[in-house]
């Protein structure tokens, strides 16, 4: 589950897939989960450009899919394109702008709003709210449009007078939340009244960010018809909150294309607020947004604001996804067979890479009493998630391990990842005799004839050992 796993080297380096890794049907994929979301809020913000494509009644089913899990859900739309469409067709019957034409981006809540542009927006916004309503009906799922939202003028800024833009001045939470405690989908347009009654326009992104934050929400969801940030020359996949507000530092704010920037911008504050998670991805894909919340490497970008990935001592619950692994791994000959029971008894030896819970890749740390060296074993990475430098992380997490018990040399056994072990992982080839003789033995019993690879870690330390002479076990 995505929530669930794209950890590159780089955060941002890997590109996400063109076609969805799940389908939406498949439900033994999505119930894994559901308890890790049920009754959670998700704020989905969906582009005007979004509501206008084919697509948009799949994904009406996909937010009932979510309601069906007691995923409480609320829907913030945009109305940018279809203003865009009423400014086209008012030109082909002579319309002349009253005022100064604003630029286009005001077309899309960012700028001045003028008389005519609110008048542009509220029909635009009629029409569009009425489409995501109906939609929603069609789908079985209750609907409210609300006046939950206060708005208030933004005033003057920068010596210019912004006219009927507005921003959030209050939310009553209560009646939204008593809305969703009755399994409404609340929908908001970005056309809201202040105190007086009088409509001002709020930038839907803005919108989106203000109802995550006063809701607590889960997730901020942003549906556009990009297919997420693009930085470098590539799409992020996932990227910590930190490093994405480190590129609005830059002045060239990372590359991120200007359509987006104001979705980045609100998903940075509002992570900054405590909602654990933003994403933007391209509304337009088939399941895409099913895909983005439950398969572990998603459609879009995600923005995170936690600890995204841990590595730790593996626990007596993960053996079952450990034995999974491994027996994955023993049909291509990549790891030696080992027994679910086998497993279960040496738990203390692996340690797990583990994405929002979700273990995804294993390996084993085994030390040899009476010697200075210790074995890595069993790395093995689910290949949804290959080339990602996840193995290494697995094996640097056990060179560590290794050091910190001052051991003087770390070994692997191998039949296939003589590359990987040595190339990237920086091991170096040996020889079987320079196996301690417990693990001599048995790999020449094992008929395997795997290569051994060995790393220098320095002189040994003095430690203490069992008094026992037991094994002593390393995360």
């Amino acid at each position: 589950m995505r929530n669930l796993m794209r950890m590159p080297d780089d955060p941002i380096s890997a590109p996400p897939p063109s076609v969805p890794q799940i389908k939406p049907a498949d439900l033994r994929g999505i119930l894994e989960y559901v308890p890790m979301f049920r009754e959670h809020i998700f704020v989905i913000a969906i582009d005007g450009s979004v509501i206008g494509h084919e697509n948009f009644p799949n994904l009406i089913t996909d937010i009932a899919v979510l309601r069906s899990l007691n995923i409480k859900v609320v829907i913030v739309h945009g109305i940018g394109r279809q203003m865009l469409a009423a400014d086209t067709r008012q030109k082909t019957q002579g319309f002349k702008w009253t005022e100064t034409k604003p630029a286009l981006k005001d077309f899309y809540g960012e700028g001045v709003t003028c008389a005519t542009m609110l008048r542009l927006a509220r029909e635009a916004a009629g029409v569009v709210t009425q489409t995501v309503v109906e939609a929603l009906s069609r789908a079985g799922l209750k609907t409210a449009i609300t006046n939950a939202v206060r708005a208030t003028a933004v005033g003057i800024l920068g010596g210019r007078d912004q006219q009927f833009t507005g921003k959030v001045e209050k939310i009553d939470t209560a009646l939204i939340k008593s809305l969703l405690e009755q399994g409404v989908v609340p929908v908001f347009t970005p056309i809201q009244c202040n105190r007086e009654g009088c409509s001002l326009r709020i930038n839907s992104d803005l919108l989106a960010a203000e109802l995550a934050i006063a809701l607590g929400a889960s997730k901020l969801i942003f549906l556009t018809s990009h297919s997420g940030l693009r930085i470098g020359g590539k799409i992020a996949v996932n990227i910590p909150l930190k490093k994405l507000a480190a590129l609005f530092r830059d002045e060239r704010g990372g590359g991120i294309a200007s359509r987006l920037r104001s979705k980045a911008a609100h998903a940075v504050r509002v992570l900054e607020c405590g909602t654990g998670r933003a994403h933007i991805l391209d509304g337009s894909v088939n399941g895409g947004l099913l895909t983005e919340i439950f398969d572990k490497v998603g459609t879009g970008t995600m923005i995170h604001a936690d600890d995204y990935e841990q590595i730790r001592p593996a626990r007596k619950k993960d053996a079952q996804a450990i034995y999974n692994f491994t027996k994955q791994g023993t049909r291509t000959e990549t790891l030696l067979h080992r027994t679910h029971t086998h497993i279960e008894q040496h738990i203390e030896d692996y340690f797990v890479y583990e994405i929002d819970e979700s273990v995804i890749a294993c390996a084993a740390f085994r030390y040899y009493a009476g010697t200075s060296v210790a074995e890595v074993c069993s790395v093995y990475v689910q290949p949804s998630y290959h080339g990602r430098g996840i193995g290494k992380k697995l094996v640097e997490y056990a060179t560590a391990k290794a050091a910190e018990n001052g051991l003087r040399r770390l070994f692997a056994l191998t039949t296939q990842s003589r590359p990987f072990f040595r190339d990237i992982c920086g091991f170096a080839d040996a020889t079987l005799e320079d196996l301690p003789p417990e693990r001599l033995e048995s790999a020449r019993a094992s008929g395997r004839n795997a290569r051994v690879l060995v790393k220098d870690l320095g002189q040994p330390v003095r430690r203490k050992t069992p008094a026992t002479g037991a094994k002593k076990r390393a995360p």
